[in-house]
């Protein structure tokens, strides 16, 4: 990419440079246009001008979109192999040792949560193509987002401590029902969680509610994580996106669970903004006109 970058600047200073020498040619055979000349030399260049800098600009996009892609396939390696290296050690141990009952569901249990980890990355993955595309066409039920909320929470519920462990603490208004597909809704109260269990500490809470007011549906998911800087709240939401270097990133993610939010949402006329949480955090608030 920087290789174009050569290249088109050279072609930029090479054209330049002919239209200057052209220019000073014609002038110098017909002085008495000079006038002419200039004027159609001026309406050149800014249209010359006008074209390179947005072929820059489409140049530099794509560069971006490149790296964005880059990110992303690091990613999903590393959320691929950790669930299955863990699911691995699970079953090998299961196989080679002689285990109680109680341990043996244990490992059961565990090996079950890195499946339903990987399914949610999987469908992630297909819903975002699938939206980019413009094949997905939302088909829209009446249902229970209480009942869906509360079963993806209590999915999602951590009961102990330990480690980096979170507790999901819930407030879900029953009987609140809505029009819409149930499955790209699911996909946005799922991310919208684990999201905000991705970005906090240990052992701290994250607040999930669904409440109805003045005929709107607000949900809300509050963290006390990282936090989420002002220049960057309205970047959070593009495909790819992520904050710094896979390399270095400790958090995991492919950077597509914001982006199937906002697309989800935008196709139900409902709204999302994020906001500072106190002390420190953030709050998505999805409302539902």
């Amino acid at each position: 990419m920087r290789r174009s970058f050569v290249i088109f600047y050279a072609l930029i200073i090479y054209a330049l440079a002919e239209l200057v020498w052209w220019g000073y040619l014609l002038a110098k055979l017909m002085p008495s246009d000079i006038g002419m000349i200039m004027g159609e030399g001026s309406v050149f260049i800014v249209v010359f001008f006008t074209g390179a800098y947005s072929l820059h600009r489409t140049i530099k996009r794509e560069r971006k979109l490149q790296e964005q892609k880059k990110n992303f396939l690091l990613s999903v390696t590393h959320e691929l192999k950790s669930p299955l290296a863990s699911i691995k050690i699970l079953l090998q141990t299961i196989q080679k040792r002689d285990l109680s009952r109680e341990q043996i569901l244990n490992f059961i249990g565990k090996s079950l949560n890195d499946i339903d980890r990987l399914d949610d990355m999987v469908e992630n993955m297909l819903l975002a193509s699938k939206i980019d595309n413009h094949s997905y066409t939302f088909p829209k039920d009446k249902f229970s987002l209480s009942v869906l909320v509360d079963s993806i929470v209590n999915r999602l519920q951590i009961t102990k401590c330990e480690g980096t462990q979170q507790i999901i603490d819930a407030e879900i208004e029953p009987k609140i029902e809505i029009t819409g597909d149930k499955f790209a809704l699911t996909s946005v109260v799922t991310n919208l969680i684990e999201n905000a269990i991705k970005y906090s500490g240990p052992c701290e809470t994250v607040a999930v509610k669904l409440f109805s007011k003045q005929d709107k549906i607000f949900l809300e998911v509050a963290d006390h994580g990282i936090g989420i800087a002002d220049h960057e709240k309205n970047r959070i939401f593009d495909r790819f996106y992520r904050v710094g270097s896979e390399e270095t990133r400790n958090t995991k993610g492919t950077g597509l669970g914001l982006f199937i939010v906002k697309e989800v949402l935008d196709k139900h006329q409902a709204s999302i903004k994020v906001r500072d949480n106190r002390p420190v955090g953030s709050i998505f608030e999805v409302v539902f006109e």
